[in-house]
């Protein structure tokens, strides 16, 4: 695939198959590309003559070499089918500018991220930049807590492991929840939508209006009903972070499960 002068090229070297609707992508990419933890990449593919677009958060951090996306396949969409087309060592594009604000906040070191199924990205890149940074002696004293929600445990795919073994190293309190535990007997999680544990779990650890920022990503519904569970415990509006993964007037189209970044 010919790169165009906005575009770089990206080989696919690894998919994780993570449910028949989710999976993880790693490409590789002709020229290393800057970014921030917690931006969002604009992946395109050749069609008809065309380019078709569509950004994704980031997973991988700035400090790895290849680009790394958590995407859902919307069955019967101009995208992702086509993605999901696409074998090792195909090729994509992805545009040079990376681009958001979704990243840490350095003013405060607390901080309350709520995710659901895919919007945990943002996170993972966040949370792996942190921890590379202190293998090579960056001093941090950022603390973090991550509440990620699904209908089922498949659904937080390998990011389930990862992020429990980086809460072992002291930072990060990772809180895995699932709506659906009738469905899963042998889940010894919290159970829960993340809206109906947050304000539990943040009193817990002790984060609050005077001390931490709250980010919110994925699901519009989760993330409208958790600005709302903040406000409410006083956290000002510049202290409540989003990133929609879609449109919440498209939520009775997708469903309550799903989470993509406005794509199709």
């Amino acid at each position: 695939m010919m790169a165009h002068a906005k575009h770089c090229s990206a080989k696919l070297i690894e998919r994780t198959h993570v449910t028949p609707t989710l999976a993880v992508f790693r490409f590789l990419v002709a020229e290393q590309l800057s970014f921030t933890a917690g931006q969002f990449a604009t992946v395109g593919i050749a069609f008809d003559g065309d380019v078709i677009e569509r950004p994704y958060s980031i997973v991988s951090s700035p400090h790895e070499r290849f680009l790394e996306f958590f995407i859902e396949l919307v069955p019967g969409g101009t995208f992702t089918p086509k993605l999901w087309q696409l074998h090792l060592g195909s090729t994509i594009l992805i545009r040079r500018r990376i681009v958001g604000q979704f990243t840490l906040d350095p003013t405060v070191n607390r901080h309350l991220m709520l995710a659901t199924v895919t919007g945990v990205a943002p996170f993972v890149s966040i949370l792996r930049t942190q921890q590379i940074d202190r293998e090579r002696a960056v001093e941090s004293n950022h603390q973090f807590v991550v509440i990620h929600g699904a209908s089922g445990a498949a659904d937080f795919g390998p990011y389930l492991s990862e992020l429990e073994a980086l809460s072992r190293r002291g930072w990060l309190d990772y809180i895995p929840t699932i709506s659906r535990p009738w469905t899963e007997p042998n889940w010894k999680g919290e159970t829960g939508r993340v809206e109906d544990i947050v304000r539990k779990h943040a009193d817990q650890l002790g984060l609050d209006h005077s001390n931490s920022v709250a980010y919110a990503c994925g699901h519009p519904q989760m993330i409208a009903n958790v600005g709302e569970i903040l406000l409410r415990a006083r956290f000002p509006k510049d202290r409540i972070r989003e990133e929609d993964y879609f449109p919440l007037h498209e939520v009775d189209k997708r469903g309550p499960a799903q989470s993509s970044m406005a794509q199709s």
